[in-house]
């Protein structure tokens, strides 16, 4: 099979498309062919740490290895059909269009093994392979940071940096989707994308400092990496608001710690495995199959074009998701 490998870290150029043999599943895993992946900012720091805040960096080469990968093939969202089972297996048959995440995934190849007890479950019924493959990263994060570790309730008003993103898009329909008030930050040839997501109040911060302006906001929701500080975010935060750091560096991580102890602003930092589970997927399927979740996709690449993929990615010029068409 045709998948996308890598063996030190680098530049997008340091992917190379090759032959290697089909996996085999276990006794209690399922094959699945590819249909659809995305890449994201995950797949940008497993490879070449692009947005691993500067105070981070010696903790995520711990995590993803010292001198070279952990891990040789990426790809942590999945979209696909389901093409062979093990003899333990009796929750998935060959057939199943299924779709979900891991961080060990390696969605970038034709085919994957994924144990049946894992982060999958059935895909929407009214969106394609490519849609799909848009949910697991971008908009489980949005859940997890919105509904998890900012406690969002109805009435509340929400702020989003890096609206027009992947997690950023998403963000914008779940926190409708619990009632809230959205405001969305992006560059002007952006405005209208997230207008159209459902956003109640857009600002261009190539014109407006979001921190000067005089509201208030019980959540801000800040997705894009270096471009906010809690310094900055607790001018314009209600007195038990939560600044919401999803690329968050150590300086947030200390401040996380430091205001849980206390009983005003806070910090919320984490993600990764935290953010994924069956009921996440299943609960973001049934949003999509009601129509109040909607796919955005900026650009689909073929796998052969997998370093372009990752180029435009870092070029901060997409709005939605890049996806990555297998079959």
């Amino acid at each position: 099979m045709k998948a996308v490998y890598f063996e030190k870290f680098g530049p997008p150029e340091v992917l190379e498309l090759r032959d290697i043999d089909v996996p085999v599943p276990g006794d209690n895993e399922i094959l699945i062919k590819v249909h659809a992946t995305t890449v994201n900012a995950a797949e940008c720091n497993g490879r070449g740490l692009t947005f691993v805040p500067p105070g981070l960096k010696w903790l995520a080469r711990l995590m993803l290895g010292v001198n070279k990968p952990k891990i040789n093939i990426l790809g942590s969202s999945v979209s696909g059909v389901v093409e062979a089972v093990g003899k333990e297996v009796k929750t998935f048959k060959a057939g199943d269009e299924v779709y979900g995440s891991g961080p060990e995934l390696g969605a970038y190849a034709e085919y994957v093994c994924s144990p049946a007890d894992g982060t999958l479950v059935p895909k929407p019924s009214n969106l394609s392979h490519e849609e799909t493959a848009t949910l697991p990263y971008g908009a489980q994060t949005a859940l997890f940071f919105l509904r998890d570790k900012g406690k969002i309730r109805e009435g509340q008003k929400v702020l989003i940096r890096g609206a027009s993103g992947d997690v950023g898009s998403a963000a914008i329909q779940l926190a409708k989707h619990f009632g809230a008030e959205v405001t969305g930050i992006c560059s002007s040839a952006k405005i209208e994308s997230v207008k159209a997501l459902g956003a109640d109040k857009v600002i261009d911060y190539t014109k407006e400092d979001f921190s000067q302006s005089g509201e208030q906001w019980d959540l801000i929701l800040d997705t894009a990496v270096g471009k906010t500080s809690f310094k900055q975010a607790k001018k314009v935060l209600s007195p038990k608001g939560y600044y919401l750091a999803v690329a968050g560096g150590f300086r947030e991580l200390l401040q996380m710690i430091w205001t849980s102890l206390l009983g005003g602003k806070k910090v919320a930092f984490g993600g990764g495995e935290d953010c994924e589970s069956k009921e996440n997927l299943n609960l973001l399927k049934d949003l999509a199959e009601s129509g109040k979740l909607i796919a955005t996709i900026d650009k689909t690449f073929p796998l052969e074009e997998i370093v372009e993929a990752h180029r435009y990615l870092e070029s901060g010029k997409k709005k939605g998701n890049v996806v990555v068409k297998v079959v």
